[in-house]
């Protein structure tokens, strides 16, 4: 099965990229990675660290939306997050007319606000998150030294990714559908 991904490049270029998932049709492990070229494994990279955070989104109280992100440097998970409310709130996200209360924090902002609690730097990580960053969170992304977000869902609005395009962080979107 063949599969595009779109790829928004520091410098201001977008490629559509065709992968292809074991194109000789072999089952051995070893052989196949031998085949597979740098961008096909970090593709592969990217479609697990993507699914690990739609998993990570399930753990979310948010009824109309649940969004997961996962935070890693040097292929280790340095940290994660999910939209949900402040510690020590109720984990009601949304009120009776199912509008989002305004304190709930976004899976980027709880993952980002985890790693700077840590010992750990998002300085050059990659930031994987089921839906594309809102503007405020493109603001913590970059201030965090994110340098690549990869993500599948596109949010509603889409000056979030426009900004981190104009602050020269890559930005992969891909989509999970088969």
């Amino acid at each position: 099965m063949d599969v595009f991904c779109n790829v928004f490049c520091p410098n201001n270029t977008h490629q559509s990229l065709l992968l292809v998932q074991n194109p000789s049709g072999l089952s051995n492990a070893k052989t196949l990675a031998m085949e597979l070229t740098k961008e096909n494994k970090q593709f592969l990279l990217d479609q697990r660290y993507l699914k690990m955070a739609m998993i990570w989104a399930q753990n979310s109280y948010c009824k109309r939306r649940q969004v997961g992100a996962l935070l890693i440097k040097d292929k280790m998970i340095i940290s994660d997050g999910y939209n949900g409310t402040p510690s020590g709130f109720e984990n009601n996200c949304e009120d009776e007319n199912n509008h989002t209360f305004p304190y709930v924090l976004h899976a980027e902002a709880n993952a980002i606000t985890k790693v700077a609690k840590s010992n750990n730097s998002s300085e050059g990580a990659t930031l994987y998150v089921t839906s594309s960053p809102c503007l405020e969170c493109s603001k913590l992304i970059i201030q965090a030294g994110i340098k690549r977000v990869v993500f599948c869902n596109n949010y509603r609005l889409e000056d979030g990714i426009d900004l981190l395009k104009k602050a020269h962080i890559a930005v992969v979107q891909i989509d999970l559908e088969e």
